[in-house]
Protein backbone atom coordinates (compact mmCIF):
# COMPACT_ATOMS: atom_id res chain seq x y z
CA UNK A 1 0.00 0.00 0.00
CA UNK A 2 1.21 3.78 -0.80
CA UNK A 3 -0.53 6.29 1.71
CA UNK A 4 -0.06 9.73 0.21
CA UNK A 5 -1.28 13.50 0.86
CA UNK A 6 -0.73 17.13 0.32
CA UNK A 7 2.96 18.20 0.70
CA UNK A 8 5.95 20.05 0.06
CA UNK A 9 5.99 20.26 -3.90
CA UNK A 10 2.83 18.05 -3.83
CA UNK A 11 5.35 15.34 -4.45
CA UNK A 12 3.19 12.62 -2.52
CA UNK A 13 0.18 13.71 -3.77
CA UNK A 14 0.48 13.78 -7.42
CA UNK A 15 2.52 10.64 -7.48
CA UNK A 16 -0.56 8.55 -5.77
CA UNK A 17 -3.12 10.86 -8.56
CA UNK A 18 -0.34 9.48 -11.31
CA UNK A 19 -1.12 6.19 -10.36
CA UNK A 20 -4.60 6.30 -9.65
CA UNK A 21 -4.90 7.30 -13.47
CA UNK A 22 -2.26 5.06 -14.82
CA UNK A 23 -3.46 1.84 -13.26
CA UNK A 24 -6.78 3.01 -13.42
CA UNK A 25 -7.37 2.19 -9.91
CA UNK A 26 -11.00 1.93 -8.33
CA UNK A 27 -12.09 2.57 -5.37
CA UNK A 28 -11.98 0.11 -2.68
CA UNK A 29 -13.42 1.70 0.44
CA UNK A 30 -13.29 5.14 2.89
CA UNK A 31 -11.99 5.88 6.24
CA UNK A 32 -14.72 7.78 8.23
CA UNK A 33 -12.45 10.38 9.60
CA UNK A 34 -14.78 13.12 10.36
CA UNK A 35 -14.67 13.45 13.92
CA UNK A 36 -10.53 13.96 13.24
CA UNK A 37 -11.34 17.01 11.11
CA UNK A 38 -12.96 20.06 11.66
CA UNK A 39 -15.02 22.73 8.74
CA UNK A 40 -12.11 25.41 8.31
CA UNK A 41 -13.72 26.96 5.94
CA UNK A 42 -17.24 28.10 4.12
CA UNK A 43 -17.81 28.20 0.53
CA UNK A 44 -19.44 31.95 -0.77
CA UNK A 45 -21.77 31.40 -3.62
CA UNK A 46 -23.50 34.90 -4.57
CA UNK A 47 -22.99 36.09 -1.45
CA UNK A 48 -24.61 33.22 0.40
CA UNK A 49 -22.43 30.97 3.30
CA UNK A 50 -22.41 27.46 2.21
CA UNK A 51 -20.83 24.68 4.38
CA UNK A 52 -17.77 23.80 3.85
CA UNK A 53 -16.49 20.09 3.10
CA UNK A 54 -14.59 17.96 5.10
CA UNK A 55 -11.38 16.46 3.90
CA UNK A 56 -11.93 13.10 2.85
CA UNK A 57 -9.84 10.18 3.36
CA UNK A 58 -10.21 6.85 0.56
CA UNK A 59 -8.88 4.07 -0.47
CA UNK A 60 -7.87 2.37 -4.42
CA UNK A 61 -7.24 -0.57 -5.56
CA UNK A 62 -5.29 -2.35 -8.72
CA UNK A 63 -5.66 -5.56 -8.79
CA UNK A 64 -2.81 -6.95 -10.44
CA UNK A 65 -3.64 -8.95 -13.65
CA UNK A 66 -0.56 -11.38 -13.34
CA UNK A 67 -2.05 -12.79 -10.10
CA UNK A 68 0.74 -11.39 -8.04
CA UNK A 69 0.27 -8.55 -5.48
CA UNK A 70 -2.43 -5.83 -5.64
CA UNK A 71 -1.47 -2.06 -4.86
CA UNK A 72 -3.47 -0.37 -2.79
CA UNK A 73 -3.17 3.87 -2.77
CA UNK A 74 -4.92 5.80 0.95
CA UNK A 75 -5.23 8.86 -0.65
CA UNK A 76 -6.15 11.51 2.48
CA UNK A 77 -6.80 14.98 1.24
CA UNK A 78 -5.10 16.63 4.47
CA UNK A 79 -3.22 15.67 7.38
CA UNK A 80 -5.71 15.76 10.77
CA UNK A 81 -4.91 18.90 12.92
CA UNK A 82 -4.86 16.69 15.94
CA UNK A 83 -5.20 12.95 16.69
CA UNK A 84 -2.46 11.59 13.70
CA UNK A 85 -1.54 8.63 16.44
CA UNK A 86 -5.58 7.72 16.21
CA UNK A 87 -5.88 8.49 12.24
CA UNK A 88 -2.17 6.78 11.77
CA UNK A 89 -3.98 3.68 13.56
CA UNK A 90 -7.08 3.20 11.83
CA UNK A 91 -5.33 3.37 8.30
CA UNK A 92 -3.27 0.58 9.80
CA UNK A 93 -5.74 -1.75 10.90
CA UNK A 94 -8.20 -1.54 7.10
CA UNK A 95 -4.90 -1.90 5.47
CA UNK A 96 -4.54 -5.60 7.38
CA UNK A 97 -7.77 -6.20 6.59
CA UNK A 98 -6.99 -5.66 2.88
CA UNK A 99 -4.49 -8.23 2.83
CA UNK A 100 -1.66 -5.34 3.03
CA UNK A 101 2.07 -6.57 3.61
CA UNK A 102 4.14 -3.64 3.34
CA UNK A 103 3.11 0.00 3.44
CA UNK A 104 4.63 2.95 1.60
CA UNK A 105 4.70 6.50 2.55
CA UNK A 106 5.91 9.34 -0.06
CA UNK A 107 7.68 12.45 1.10
CA UNK A 108 9.28 15.66 -0.44
CA UNK A 109 13.35 15.78 1.30
CA UNK A 110 14.15 20.16 0.62
CA UNK A 111 17.78 20.18 0.09
CA UNK A 112 20.20 23.23 -1.33
CA UNK A 113 20.16 21.25 -4.77
CA UNK A 114 20.42 23.26 -8.27
CA UNK A 115 16.95 22.71 -10.09
CA UNK A 116 19.60 21.20 -12.89
CA UNK A 117 20.98 18.79 -10.13
CA UNK A 118 19.95 14.92 -9.89
CA UNK A 119 17.14 14.55 -8.04
CA UNK A 120 18.41 11.86 -5.10
CA UNK A 121 15.69 9.58 -3.75
CA UNK A 122 16.10 8.89 0.13
CA UNK A 123 14.69 6.19 2.02
CA UNK A 124 13.94 4.94 5.51
CA UNK A 125 12.52 2.02 6.85
CA UNK A 126 11.10 -0.04 9.60
CA UNK A 127 13.76 -3.24 9.26
CA UNK A 128 16.93 -3.47 8.70
CA UNK A 129 16.12 -5.76 5.24
CA UNK A 130 14.07 -2.77 3.83
CA UNK A 131 17.02 -0.41 4.04
CA UNK A 132 19.79 -2.95 2.70
CA UNK A 133 16.84 -2.93 -0.46
CA UNK A 134 16.98 0.98 -1.04
CA UNK A 135 20.85 0.74 -0.28
CA UNK A 136 21.15 -2.01 -3.42
CA UNK A 137 18.93 0.33 -5.17
CA UNK A 138 21.48 3.33 -5.11
CA UNK A 139 18.83 5.37 -2.58
CA UNK A 140 20.46 7.24 0.01
CA UNK A 141 19.74 6.00 3.30
CA UNK A 142 18.56 8.81 5.66
CA UNK A 143 20.57 8.98 9.27
CA UNK A 144 20.01 11.38 12.34
CA UNK A 145 16.74 12.62 10.44
CA UNK A 146 13.41 13.49 11.52
CA UNK A 147 10.12 12.58 9.31
CA UNK A 148 7.36 14.97 10.57
CA UNK A 149 3.70 14.16 10.56
CA UNK A 150 2.31 11.23 9.22
CA UNK A 151 4.75 10.03 6.51
CA UNK A 152 6.65 9.14 9.45
CA UNK A 153 4.29 8.42 11.92
CA UNK A 154 2.40 5.55 9.75
CA UNK A 155 5.28 3.78 8.76
CA UNK A 156 6.14 3.13 12.87
CA UNK A 157 2.84 2.24 13.53
CA UNK A 158 2.38 -0.23 10.77
CA UNK A 159 5.68 -1.88 12.24
CA UNK A 160 3.75 -2.59 15.64
CA UNK A 161 0.88 -3.54 13.68
CA UNK A 162 3.00 -6.23 12.11
CA UNK A 163 3.28 -4.58 9.05
CA UNK A 164 6.62 -3.07 7.44
CA UNK A 165 7.17 0.35 6.52
CA UNK A 166 8.89 2.48 4.36
CA UNK A 167 9.07 5.85 3.60
CA UNK A 168 10.75 7.04 0.07
CA UNK A 169 11.65 10.72 0.39
CA UNK A 170 11.75 12.61 -3.35
CA UNK A 171 15.12 15.24 -3.00
CA UNK A 172 13.44 18.82 -4.65
CA UNK A 173 14.69 22.28 -4.26
CA UNK A 174 14.70 23.99 -0.63
CA UNK A 175 14.06 27.49 -2.64
CA UNK A 176 10.71 25.74 -4.36
CA UNK A 177 8.70 24.17 -1.72
CA UNK A 178 5.51 25.57 -2.31
CA UNK A 179 5.71 24.63 -6.35
CA UNK A 180 4.36 21.52 -7.67
CA UNK A 181 7.71 19.79 -8.21
CA UNK A 182 7.01 16.63 -10.87
CA UNK A 183 10.83 15.51 -11.34
CA UNK A 184 10.80 14.49 -7.13
CA UNK A 185 7.46 13.17 -7.72
CA UNK A 186 8.83 10.86 -10.87
CA UNK A 187 12.40 10.31 -8.91
CA UNK A 188 10.15 8.53 -6.18
CA UNK A 189 7.84 6.61 -8.58
CA UNK A 190 10.72 4.89 -10.55
CA UNK A 191 11.68 3.38 -7.63
CA UNK A 192 8.59 2.63 -6.00
CA UNK A 193 7.69 0.87 -9.00
CA UNK A 194 10.86 -0.72 -9.64
CA UNK A 195 10.66 -2.33 -6.17
CA UNK A 196 7.17 -3.56 -6.67
CA UNK A 197 7.39 -4.72 -9.78
CA UNK A 198 4.88 -2.76 -11.54
CA UNK A 199 4.99 -1.60 -15.03
CA UNK A 200 3.72 2.17 -15.85
CA UNK A 201 4.37 4.72 -19.07
CA UNK A 202 6.09 7.42 -17.39
CA UNK A 203 6.25 9.48 -20.11
CA UNK A 204 3.50 12.31 -19.59
CA UNK A 205 5.34 12.39 -16.04
CA UNK A 206 8.32 12.82 -17.41
CA UNK A 207 7.36 15.45 -19.51
CA UNK A 208 6.03 17.31 -16.96
CA UNK A 209 8.98 17.49 -14.92
CA UNK A 210 11.24 18.51 -17.77
CA UNK A 211 8.82 21.51 -18.75
CA UNK A 212 8.45 22.31 -15.23
CA UNK A 213 12.60 22.51 -14.56
CA UNK A 214 12.96 24.72 -17.49
CA UNK A 215 10.30 26.99 -15.99
CA UNK A 216 12.30 27.16 -13.09
CA UNK A 217 15.39 28.06 -14.49
CA UNK A 218 13.97 30.33 -16.11
CA UNK A 219 12.67 31.56 -13.73
CA UNK A 220 16.06 31.89 -11.51
CA UNK A 221 17.77 33.51 -14.73
CA UNK A 222 15.48 36.76 -14.74
CA UNK A 223 15.98 36.66 -10.67
CA UNK A 224 19.34 36.78 -11.04
CA UNK A 225 19.31 39.22 -13.70
CA UNK A 226 17.24 41.30 -11.67
CA UNK A 227 19.31 41.21 -8.63
CA UNK A 228 22.56 42.86 -11.43
CA UNK A 229 20.52 45.00 -12.08
CA UNK A 230 19.64 46.26 -8.45
CA UNK A 231 23.36 45.99 -7.90
CA UNK A 232 24.21 48.35 -10.72
CA UNK A 233 21.22 50.73 -10.18
CA UNK A 234 18.68 49.52 -12.50
CA UNK A 235 15.68 48.29 -12.42
CA UNK A 236 14.63 45.80 -9.00
CA UNK A 237 12.73 43.52 -11.71
CA UNK A 238 11.35 42.99 -14.43
CA UNK A 239 7.78 43.40 -15.02
CA UNK A 240 5.89 39.98 -14.10
CA UNK A 241 4.41 38.31 -16.74
CA UNK A 242 0.27 37.65 -16.48
CA UNK A 243 -0.04 35.97 -20.02
CA UNK A 244 0.01 32.56 -18.38
CA UNK A 245 -2.06 33.52 -15.20
CA UNK A 246 -5.44 31.68 -15.09
CA UNK A 247 -8.59 34.23 -14.52
CA UNK A 248 -10.06 33.97 -11.34
CA UNK A 249 -13.17 32.95 -13.70
CA UNK A 250 -13.06 30.00 -15.62
CA UNK A 251 -14.00 30.96 -19.57
CA UNK A 252 -16.28 29.31 -21.44
CA UNK A 253 -13.72 27.73 -23.54
CA UNK A 254 -11.97 26.35 -20.20
CA UNK A 255 -15.13 24.98 -19.03
CA UNK A 256 -15.48 23.25 -22.45
CA UNK A 257 -12.64 21.47 -21.91
CA UNK A 258 -12.73 20.57 -19.08
CA UNK A 259 -15.95 19.12 -19.55
CA UNK A 260 -14.28 17.45 -22.62
CA UNK A 261 -12.00 15.74 -20.66
CA UNK A 262 -13.94 14.37 -18.14
CA UNK A 263 -16.06 12.49 -20.79
CA UNK A 264 -12.74 11.13 -22.11
CA UNK A 265 -11.59 10.29 -18.87
CA UNK A 266 -14.97 8.37 -17.84
CA UNK A 267 -14.93 6.07 -21.02
CA UNK A 268 -10.88 5.30 -20.05
CA UNK A 269 -9.77 6.28 -16.47
CA UNK A 270 -5.71 6.67 -18.32
CA UNK A 271 -7.13 10.15 -19.61
CA UNK A 272 -7.40 11.45 -16.34
CA UNK A 273 -3.89 12.66 -15.83
CA UNK A 274 -4.62 14.83 -18.21
CA UNK A 275 -7.53 15.90 -16.82
CA UNK A 276 -5.61 16.49 -13.75
CA UNK A 277 -2.99 18.73 -15.14
CA UNK A 278 -5.63 20.78 -16.96
CA UNK A 279 -7.16 21.83 -13.64
CA UNK A 280 -4.07 22.43 -11.84
CA UNK A 281 -2.97 24.59 -14.24
CA UNK A 282 -6.54 26.65 -13.98
CA UNK A 283 -6.41 26.34 -10.43
CA UNK A 284 -9.83 24.86 -9.63
CA UNK A 285 -8.60 21.51 -8.95
CA UNK A 286 -10.54 21.71 -5.76
CA UNK A 287 -13.62 22.75 -7.00
CA UNK A 288 -13.72 19.39 -9.43
CA UNK A 289 -12.18 17.03 -6.52
CA UNK A 290 -15.15 14.94 -5.76
CA UNK A 291 -16.29 14.61 -9.46
CA UNK A 292 -12.90 14.05 -10.31
CA UNK A 293 -12.40 11.19 -7.56
CA UNK A 294 -15.98 9.94 -8.64
CA UNK A 295 -14.06 8.68 -11.82
CA UNK A 296 -12.27 6.09 -9.88
CA UNK A 297 -15.90 4.39 -8.26
CA UNK A 298 -15.54 0.42 -9.35
CA UNK A 299 -18.34 0.67 -11.77
CA UNK A 300 -17.26 1.78 -15.40
CA UNK A 301 -14.31 4.17 -15.95
CA UNK A 302 -11.43 1.80 -17.96
CA UNK A 303 -13.62 1.26 -21.26
CA UNK A 304 -13.84 -2.32 -19.34
CA UNK A 305 -16.86 -4.14 -17.74
CA UNK A 306 -17.48 -3.19 -14.43
CA UNK A 307 -14.75 -4.52 -12.08
CA UNK A 308 -16.31 -7.25 -9.40
CA UNK A 309 -14.61 -8.39 -5.44
CA UNK A 310 -14.74 -12.02 -5.78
Amino acid sequence: MVAVWPGMGNVAINAGYFLLAKLRMHLESELDARRLFEIGHVQVEHGIIRAGRLPRSRFFRWRNPEQGRDLIVFLGEAQPPSGIDDYCRRIVDHARELGVERIYTFAAMATPMQVADPCRVFVAATTPAAVEEGRKLGLVVLNDARISGLNGVLPELAAEGGIEGVCLLGEMPQVFTQVTYPRSSLGVLKVFLRIAGIEVDLGDLERDATTMDEHLTTLMSRIGEALRSQQEGGPQFPEPEHEDEPSSELSAEDRRRIEELFASSTEDRLHAYQLKKELDRLKVFPEYEDRFLDLFQKSGGNGQPPETDE
